[in-house]
């Protein structure tokens, strides 16, 4: 498959198949994952992928913080608040996922409900969170967002779907505690993955791009 027709053909996937990704596909996909660029190619990734019991463990963990109430401490600085046309796409992606599932625009618990999902990986077997040193800030950030990148589009050439979550960000604490993790080490986000379920609504999202003429100039 090309790399075009992968990027046209990707979404977001919110719905899963309860089936693994087999052990030698994934240390294919990620052996490949390694030949992404980087800045002086220090390769800042350190990558976790969670399966099985240590994902449910996880979840839960996850479940037990939101539910005592506690609030979003990520470790670095990246929920902005969006502005202008900025914002239009941020509302108009949330409006693509819930007119998807049918949940109506005043319905808030249903809303919850369905953020409540990024925290349980919505049932895929498997999820990854991208870590790095600290230290590394805003360049370290560009080289894991390159990396996730070309994760994505090796996975997508296997058939196996995936959702990129700033949410898996929110609350480092109990990634760090389960994934035993040292302090210096920051999770910037993560990516659920594995076969998309195609019979669920919520995976009929889509969202819409820019077009060219207002996201690119040439300078001849």
């Amino acid at each position: 498959m090309s790399i075009e027709s992968i990027l046209k053909n990707r979404y977001s996937a919110r719905a899963f198949l309860d089936k693994p990704v087999a052990k030698e596909t994934l240390d294919l996909i990620f052996a490949h994952a390694q030949l992404s660029p980087s800045n002086c190619n220090v390769q800042p990734w350190q990558t976790c992928v969670v399966s099985g019991q240590t994902k449910d463990t996880l979840k839960q963990k996850f479940m037990e913080t939101l539910m005592s109430g506690a609030s979003p401490n990520p470790d670095f600085n990246w929920l902005p608040q969006y502005q202008g046309i900025h914002r239009d796409r941020q509302f108009g992606s949330a409006n693509a996922l819930y007119s998807a599932i049918g949940v109506a625009r005043e319905d808030k618990k249903a809303r919850q409900m369905a953020m409540v999902r990024n925290w349980q990986f919505f049932d895929a077997p498997h999820a990854v969170f991208f870590t790095m040193d600290k230290y590394l800030d805003i360049m370290g950030a560009v080289d894991l967002g390159i990396y996730a990148q070309t994760l994505s589009l090796i996975m997508a050439d296997h058939g196996i779907s995936n959702c990129m979550q700033g949410a898996l960000g929110q609350f480092p604490d109990p990634v760090r505690e389960i994934l035993n993790l040292p302090d210096e080490r920051g999770i910037l986000f993560g990516m659920s993955f594995g076969y998309a379920d195609d019979s669920a609504a919520v995976n009929n999202t889509r969202t819409d791009r820019e077009s060219i003429e207002n996201a690119v100039a040439f300078f001849d």
